[in-house]
Formats: structure tokens, C-alpha cells, sequence
């Protein structure tokens, strides 16, 4: 369909003027921070009057997937911009709690220039592999990116980077050339229409960047969202509670036990027989010997040899190893003990 430039009136294009003039300040401002008052007055400002003007552009339906580029008036495809100037500035809010409201409405805004440009034939939006097409754009469901790296994909998305970049800087500098004679009105049609569809063609590319950094970081987003409501059981089983164990002397034989508790009655003494005898009783016998499980076994016992059998071979063990020395050693202790109060010749915290 031929439309008319001045088919929706001055205010249409006043509207383009004044969002296309504050998303220039913003770029241009030197604000420290994007979240000042007067940068997001700019930012509410702009996002007003490009809504008005896309919602101008729709009632008087200029564009339709109809009719070719060349039916479009040279001073209508300025108007194309809406959509992405609309993502572009969505993106400049920085309200925390919408962060991924507001992240998904930008994304659909570039989707849908991207779409219009292609229904044009302008341009080349090709999405890089991973990202959402515009059709798919609205099923967060769908995975997003293969759980291994494509190292082809990933070739391919950054040779076109590089491309997209050379691109960029060319249209920059051929943009900067002929803005002059286009804002003077000394240009023809010819050179406002080449002017407009370069604007567009440089608008592709900066949608396709930021179509990807959005992507990159809403799946940052729904990872942490995720976590937050993950229930506290399903981060992992806890390990059950142990039950304090008492402490107490572990001796060779009931002698070495009359001999070390005799000076110490308020802690327990226990015999080697006694203590298995107890873990026998709690299910923790260790078919190896009395070590750790995965100590050697015993060289003397058979793979399957009974609790009787082991407690023998025990016992057996114990009188050969307790000497006579050892046994006059521990005579001797209880007899000193006898004689001497506890805590007898300990004078390091006296005073």
C-alpha cells in the first residue's frame, strides 16, 4: 500500500523526532549512573511518545506483508525504526524487580522489527544458533541451548559477529556522510531513501546483539529464580544425627581395667572383649579383624569363621602379647597410685 508522508499528520512524525532525540541524548548523556532521576524521566519520556507513534503507525496499517519495499514512500520508512527504538529503550529501565519483564518485552519488540525488515527483504536477520526465532519467542519452555557447546555454531556466530561489526562501522560512516545534506532538506528522494534503509539496515544488526545479550542473561535469571524456589529438600539429603559417643579407657584384659579405673571413677573402663562384644551387639563386627573395613584380615582365621571362633582367636592373641612386663608395669602404677593423690606433681597452674 502508498502511503502518504503526512497521511497520520506532524504529530506522527514529531513523536519519531522527539524518541529518536532522547534515546540520542541517552547514548550521548554522561551520566555515572543509568538509574538517575532526570536519565530515567528521558527513558519514560521516549518510551511514551514511541509507544504513541507505533500505535499511530498500526490504526493507519502503513506496513504490510503485501506489498515490496518500493511500494513504501521514501518518508514512511523511517517509521520501520519504531519497534527497535522501542527495544532499545525498554532495555534502559532498571527497575530490579521487572528485570525479566522487561528484558522479554524488548526482546519481542527487536523480533518483531527483525520480522518486519525480512518481510521487506532488508537486511540479513539471521539469529545466531541457540536464539529464539520469532515464532518460538514465546514458549519459555523450549530449551534454549544444547546441553554440549556446537563448536560449529559457535564458529559461525562469531564469524558473524566480525561480519555484523564491519558492517556496522561502514554504515556509521556512510550514515555520517549524508546526515547533513538529509536534516539540511538538501538531499533528493533518492538520497533520503538510501539514508533510511542504511539507518535500517544498521538497526538489524544492533538488534540481533542485543537479542543475544538478552538471551545470555535471562537464562541468568531463570537460574537464579530457580534456586530461590527450590524446595530446602531437594538440595540434598542430610546426613542422619550420631549419637554422642561416652567416652571411656579401652584396656587389654580386666586387670589392665581394675588398674586404670581404680584412680578414675567417674570415667568407665572397658576391655578389648567387652567393647567388641558391644559393637557385636550394635551389628558393626568387621569380618577382616578388629581394624577398620578394609584393613588386612587375620592371617589365622578363615574368610567365614564365627563370632565364637573370632572372640577365641582374640583371646588367644591377647595372652600371648600380654607379658610378663607389661603386667608388672601396670602392678606398679596402681600401687603408686595408692600412695599419691590425683593431680600429685602438677604444678603448672598453681598460683
Amino acid at each position: 500500500m502508498m502511503a502518504e508522508a503526512g497521511a497520520g499528520g506532524p504529530r506522527l512524525a514529531e513523536l519519531l523526532a522527539l524518541g529518536r532525540r532522547l534515546w540520542d541524548e541517552l547514548e550521548a548523556s554522561t551520566e555515572p549512573s543509568s538509574g538517575a532521576p532526570a536519565v530515567q524521566e528521558k527513558v519514560r519520556q521516549g518510551l511514551d511518545a514511541l509507544q504513541r507513534a507505533a500505535a499511530m503507525v498500526a490504526q493507519l496499517e502503513l506496513f504490510s506483508e503485501n506489498e515490496e519495499l518500493e511500494e513504501i514512500a521514501s518518508a514512511d520508512l523511517k517509521f520501520m525504526l519504531l519497534p527497535a527504538l522501542l527495544g532499545a529503550l525498554t532495555l534502559k529501565q532498571v527497575d530490579l524487580s521487572r528485570r525479566r519483564e522487561h528484558l522479554e518485552s524488548a526482546r519481542e519488540h527487536f523480533l518483531r522489527f527483525l520480522k518486519l525488515c525480512r518481510n521487506y527483504g532488508l537486511g540479513s536477520s539471521q539469529l545466531s544458533p541457540g536464539t529464539p526465532s520469532e515464532e518460538g519467542a514465546g514458549s519459555p519452555s523450549a530449551p534454549r541451548h544444547p546441553a554440549q557447546p556446537n563448536l560449529v555454531a559457535m564458529a559461525m556466530s562469531r564469524t558473524a559477529k566480525i561480519e555484523r561489526y564491519k558492517q556496522k562501522k561502514e554504515l556509521e560512516n556512510k550514515l555520517a556522510s549524508m546526515s547533513s545534506s538529509v536534516e539540511s532538506g538538501t538531499a533528493d528522494e533518492d538520497q533520503i531513501r538510501e539514508f533510511y534503509i542504511l539507518q535500517i539496515q544498521k538497526w538489524i544488526g544492533t538488534s540481533l546483539e542485543e537479542i543475544e545479550s538478552i538471551e545470555q542473561e535471562l537464562v541468568i535469571l531463570r537460574s537464579r529464580d530457580a534456586a530461590r524456589q527450590a524446595p530446602a529438600g531437594s538440595r540434598g539429603p542430610s546426613r542422619p544425627a550420631r549419637a554422642p559417643v561416652k567416652p571411656f579407657i579401652l584396656t587389654r584384659d580386666a586387670a589392665q581395667a581394675r588398674v586404670f579405673g581404680a584412680g578414675y571413677p567417674g570415667l568407665p573402663t572397658m576391655t578389648v572383649d567387652d567393647w567388641y562384644e558391644q559393637r557385636r551387639r550394635q551389628g558393626v563386627v568387621f569380618q577382616q579383624g578388629f581394624g577398620e573395613p578394609g584393613s588386612p584380615p587375620c592371617p589365622s582365621l578363615p574368610a567365614g569363621a564365627s563370632d565364637e571362633e573370632l572372640q577365641k582367636q582374640q583371646k588367644e592373641t591377647e595372652e600371648e602379647e600380654d607379658d610378663e612386663e607389661a603386667l608388672q608395669k601396670a602392678r606398679d602404677w596402681d600401687d603408686w597410685k595408692d600412695t599419691h593423690p590425683r593431680g600429685y606433681g602438677n604444678r603448672h597452674n598453681m598460683g
